[in-house]
């Protein structure tokens, strides 16, 4: 498949200009399609027989797609409503104290960030990272991980587009003793991504944004060796291989993160919308998102890019006067951009299903309402 008919399979984008995949990715027929029949088959085929072994079977067949499209075992991913939600799960299997320490950076999402500071309620210290143009200053971190229990960090900032260097981010911090979590919401259906080689010790993400799939279907990767440190508050029957046992043991791997019954229909279309953005290629996807920003950069003011001028993401941040009233008045012209917090910028959200003359479009707009 190539961008051109997997774009021509979403019926959202027929008629407006949409450059906010960073927020959500409109999904196919094709997705909403499986997802359909996700429910139909949960519904009317097992639902007088054994509904929960079909579900199982579903949640199996959505973790191996998963695990293949990020560079992991089965065993190792967690199914999830999204990445807040993975990142909750997480936050909940440790014991906080008075003393322990979080550490996050300044260009954390509300889904990691609100979670840790909640935790101040505990008497956790949260300390964030100050970053400059979505860059982190490795001495600025090595010496506010020195003594953190977690550290949570973007793999690619949704502020700027940039992309972290996540391996060497978790081995400084690992080094300190800290456990890593990455919030990668932005990468799956992006670029592609290899969770082992980074080596952390969690990755949240969903895919409702660059996989184009639906909403509520997120997914959590564990890595193996950290799976029996985590204690979750929250348990059910999908906790545990065995939930009648008087005392049942945890499941050994990360479905110990899992708790209880969930529509099948979103997973049913997660592994869609896996399986039709490999069938494009994520080589290919990135290739084309890099022509296509590029070509979207060389029309605007180099003074007016927030985001690094050469390619690392789809995600290209902008300085504007009236980041809201710029949104409303491109929104009038049938053009789908977003305001970021702080402002004075917005954000173009770049997808290889994206087409030239669109970015050649929201540049023009740019120039004749972002500059006032």
């Amino acid at each position: 498949m190539d961008p051109e008919a997997l774009r021509a399979d979403i019926p959202a984008l027929a008629d407006v200009t949409y450059l906010n995949f960073g927020a959500h990715g409109p999904s196919p027929r094709s997705v909403v399609a499986a997802c359909d029949r996700g429910v139909s088959a949960h519904e009317f085929s097992a639902g007088t027989n054994d509904p929960y072994e079909h579900a199982a079977s579903v949640f199996d067949t959505t973790r191996a797609s998963v695990a293949g499209l990020i560079g992991c075992q089965p065993r190792d991913v967690a199914l999830t409503q999204s990445t807040g939600d993975g990142i909750n799960r997480i936050a909940g299997a440790f014991d906080w104290g008075p003393d322990d320490v979080v550490v996050i950076t300044d260009l954390e999402h509300a889904a990691g960030r609100l979670p840790w500071l909640r935790l101040e309620d505990l008497g956790v210290t949260v300390r964030s990272v100050p970053a400059t143009a979505g860059r982190i200053d490795r001495d600025a971190y090595t010496r506010a991980v020195r003594d953190a229990t977690l550290v949570c960090f973007s793999a690619l900032t949704w502020t700027h587009g940039t992309v972290l260097p996540v391996a060497d981010l978790v081995e400084i911090a690992q080094d300190a003793g800290a456990f890593t979590l990455v919030d990668a919401v932005q990468l799956p259906g992006h670029r592609p991504m290899d969770v082992t080689a980074w080596g952390a010790d969690a990755v949240a993400a969903a895919g409702h944004k660059w996989l184009l799939g639906p909403w509520g279907a997120g997914f959590l990767y564990v890595n193996e060796s950290t799976i029996p440190s985590l204690r979750p508050r929250a348990v059910g029957y999908a906790s545990t291989p065995e939930p009648d046992a008087p005392a049942p043991a945890l499941h050994a791997d990360a479905r110990r993160l899992e708790v209880g019954s969930v529509g099948v229909g979103s997973y049913v279309g997660l592994t869609e919308a896996i399986e039709r953005i490999q069938s494009v290629g994520l080589s290919r996807i990135e290739a084309r998102i890099e022509l296509l920003t590029d070509r979207l950069k060389d029309q605007l003011p180099v003074d007016r890019l927030r985001s690094p001028r050469s390619f690392e993401s789809g995600l290209v941040t902008i300085t504007v006067a009236d980041p809201p009233g710029v949104v409303h008045r491109l929104g009038e012209e049938g053009i789908v951009i977003r305001a970021l917090p702080g402002g004075d910028a917005v954000r173009v959200s770049v997808h290889a299903i994206s087409t030239p003359a669109e970015i050649d479009r929201v540049a023009d707009a740019l120039h004749h309402h972002g500059w006032r």
